[in-house]
């Protein structure tokens, strides 16, 4: 009995995009009565957001290592930050005001600037999931350089594009990498409606984080 319930209890674990539409759907920016500015967009979500993002880069292998990296410093920046003061630094904005206001925004290890680099992250992961559920048939080498030249090859210099084409060698099949993303007992097109349902839900939380970096000067930053 016991195993039986294990496996029942297995089956239904969510995926990490199924968790991924949990987190997202509970996100709500907070805007000004006037709809111009941007006065709440919650953390902890976000951090839950990209936790998981991490464990689909894992799923990728190797080939997202620098991404991987770089996603769970910029984590750790922020989490830092709001242990100092959870009632308040829980708003990504007053982050951003907190840095504005000290005069290290544009400092090279600012929470601001982690922020811009995860919303990119955020933003490449996005756009891979929606070109696999467009084109699963195509390969997955194709797929991740199609989406990396449109979303953070614009914000590297050539050290990081350099390691990028290394790196894109090793990159899994399109299989593979679907059987991981899924649950074993679920059809593609399943796991097609979930990608769709977490573009759904991402797409317009980036365009008002992007917003908000951009009303702080802060969505021109690359790397080396």
């Amino acid at each position: 009995m016991k195993r039986k319930r294990y496996e029942m209890e297995k089956k239904k674990k969510n995926t990490e995009i199924q968790t991924a539409i949990e987190e997202l759907s509970l996100f709500i920016v907070t805007k000004h009565a006037d709809n111009t500015e941007v006065t709440h967009i919650p953390l902890r979500p976000l951090l839950s957001f990209c936790n998981l993002i991490i464990q689909v880069l894992d799923k990728i292998g190797p080939t997202m290592a620098v991404l991987r990296q770089d996603i769970d410093q910029n984590m750790q920046r922020l989490e830092k930050v709001c242990e100092t003061d959870p009632c308040v630094y829980s708003n990504l904005v007053e982050i951003l005001k907190k840095e504005r206001k000290e005069g290290t925004s544009k400092t090279v290890a600012s929470c601001s600037r982690a922020l811009l680099w995860l919303t990119r992250s955020m933003d490449f992961t996005a756009g891979l999931l929606r070109l696999l559920s467009k084109e699963m048939s195509s390969k997955m080498e194709e797929l991740v350089e199609e989406c990396y030249m449109a979303t953070l090859k614009p914000h590297h210099g050539w050290i990081a594009s350099a390691a990028f084409k290394v790196c894109l060698k090793l990159v899994p099949d399109n299989k593979t990498f679907m059987d991981a993303i899924g649950a074993r007992d679920e059809s593609y097109e399943t796991l097609r409606e979930d990608i769709d349902t977490l573009s759904s839900l991402l797409t317009p939380i980036l365009k008002e984080i992007y917003f908000v970096l951009e009303h702080y000067e802060l969505n021109r930053f690359r790397s080396m």
